[in-house]
């Protein structure tokens, strides 16, 4: 009974005891180094927010090095405990490959949106034409953006697909042009119309003044010369100005005494045999 007694503390002090302590130490370090990767954490919280990142961007950024660090303490304490860690870094490793091939377009439209999300060239709210779509954008995500169109559709988009394309920004500056062509026969009387246009046109609610209006001769044609009517416009006021112009265009031609002439019917030629 006194050997067995001898032998379980020799055990005790050659095996448990030390493994206590091990076990006693990485305790402490795992709260230690939790309390180091959430200081981490609020101060690059501070320091994305001083730069006036995307909140969406900041909180994946967060979780990606809050993640990555905690990965890192848990190798570092397996370590201390006497597990071979190398097996389970390549076990990772190889995880990580995995998961990279199958998920290669989704991590692609990631990447994209994170380069969305800092370049920003354009925000919640701006009308813009990409990929196909046009509309207002409703939300934009790290792996898709959600545009409204304006026939009351929701797009979804992936950003690889709108990083990848010319994205047109309607509403980047306060300002737009309208331009609307109005096509004339030969022999009518430009100096009327345009005369006609002016006064009309400048009269629409929305139409600045500066810049100012502008009519030219956009192009001629065998038909006759064409016009280019050219105003500008606050942003949000585009689709009304728009229509206005057009109404007011009409009415212009009219009040010039401009008619289209009809085209006389084209001859029959007869077949012969």
């Amino acid at each position: 009974m006194e050997s067995l007694i001898e032998q379980l503390k020799t055990l005790a002090l050659t095996q448990a005891l030390p493994f206590f302590m091990k076990l006693g130490a990485a305790i402490v370090l795992w709260f230690v180094g939790r309390s180091l990767i959430a200081g981490f954490q609020r101060v690059l919280n501070i320091a994305l927010n001083k730069r006036k990142l995307d909140a969406t961007l900041i909180r994946y950024t967060e979780s990606l090095f809050s993640g990555a660090f905690t990965i890192l303490l848990l190798l570092a304490l397996l370590g201390m405990m006497g597990i071979e860690t190398t097996s389970f870094a390549a076990l990772l490793a190889a995880a990580g490959i995995a998961i990279g091939s199958a998920w290669s377009g989704l991590l692609s439209n990631f990447a994209a949106g994170v380069f969305l999300l800092v370049l920003r060239p354009f925000r919640v709210g701006d009308a813009i034409s990409s990929a196909g779509v046009s509309g207002t954008v409703h939300e934009v995500g790290l792996f898709v953006t959600s545009i409204e169109t304006p026939d009351n559709l929701r797009i979804t988009v992936g950003n690889s697909r709108l990083l990848g394309d010319n994205i047109v920004n309607y509403s980047h500056h306060s300002t737009r042009q309208v331009a609307i062509k109005v096509p004339l026969r030969h022999g009518a009387d430009v100096a009327a119309i345009r005369r006609a246009l002016e006064e009309r046109v400048a009269a629409v609610p929305g139409v600045l003044a500066q810049p100012a209006l502008s009519i030219g001769f956009a192009e001629f044609t065998v038909k006759g010369p064409v016009l280019m009517v050219q105003a500008w416009c606050q942003n949000a006021s585009f689709g009304p100005v728009s229509g206005g112009m057009g109404e007011a265009i009409a009415e212009a031609l009219i009040l010039s005494g401009y008619a289209v002439p009809q085209d006389k019917a084209a001859p029959q030629i007869a077949k012969v045999g």
